[in-house]
């Protein structure tokens, strides 16, 4: 399903226990794409590397993936074997994106230990920042090997509002072109739309939604369910030629959401 230029795909709804149930349902809705959430134990890279079980599947329903990243992936932790064991399984998943022809794969900035003190959070990564920052550039230079001229992207998510050590982490990764931004409209909502200012200033480099409604803090809604201006959302999406995922986490939201979305068109 189409909207201009947006292409509209659905989450990994919990509701399904596979992907074949998932990749049925989007067909049904006429959706282009699934994103794979691995923080879900069956998409993990020993299940996603399945390479010709998720093509069929993918032909079979025509439609194809793309990759939200685990949660707790964290390439900047102060233990190397930790943050190597992160890096080795983005590496992995780059090579299985190859293989799909899956053209995203989402991430989030780990805001990594903060120490609570009389008055204020110390966060780590902001005392340590040269070390964070140090650890990013390897990431990013080693993703930029990996993926070389394949046409896959690295996008950022924005979740409960970025750390000023975060941005100029984001910024870093941002220098090498295999990296861009996902714009959440429901979590940059729900945390005062304190990342939107950031987000528009890099609009350029903006190529992914995640899209769902919002209620002041209660977000993953059925759109046209909340408080959000969906349509200048969609309409910069539309500008930007980006892939929307539809982020609800039900599928009775899920189905309201895309009876709203036929509606807009």
């Amino acid at each position: 399903m189409k909207s201009g230029n947006i292409q509209f795909g659905m989450a990994t709804l919990i509701e399904n226990k596979n992907l074949d149930e998932s990749a049925a349902l989007c067909e049904e809705l006429r959706l282009d794409f699934v994103e794979l959430n691995m923080n879900l134990p069956q998409y993990q890279v020993e299940s996603i590397g399945k390479i010709h079980e998720l093509s069929e599947i993918a032909k079979r329903y025509h439609i194809y993936y793309t990759i939200h990243l685990d949660e707790n992936m964290n390439v900047c932790d102060f233990n190397s074997s930790v943050a190597q064991a992160w890096i080795e399984t983005v590496t992995s998943t780059i090579q299985i994106a190859k293989k799909l022809r899956v053209p995203v794969l989402n991430m989030h900035m780990n805001n990594g230990v903060y120490f609570t003190l009389p008055g204020k959070r110390v966060y780590l990564y902001e005392e340590y920042k040269d070390i964070y920052l140090q650890k990013l550039k390897k990431f990013r230079d080693i993703c930029e090997h990996e993926i070389g001229n394949d046409n896959i992207l690295i996008s950022i998510e924005n979740t409960d509002g970025y750390l000023p050590f975060q941005k100029e982490g984001i910024n870093l990764l941002l220098e090498s072109k295999v990296f861009s931004l996902t714009w959440d409209i429901g979590h940059s909502h729900s945390a005062g739309k304190f990342d939107e200012e950031y987000i528009i200033s890099k609009v350029d480099r903006l190529r992914h939604f995640h899209i769902h409604d919002a209620l002041g803090k209660r977000n993953h809604l059925a759109l046209g369910s909340g408080e959000i201006d969906l349509i200048r959302k969609l309409e910069l999406a539309k500008r930007n030629d980006c892939r929307c995922v539809v982020e609800t986490k039900t599928v009775e939201a899920l189905r309201a959401s895309i009876e709203w979305i036929r509606k807009y068109n």
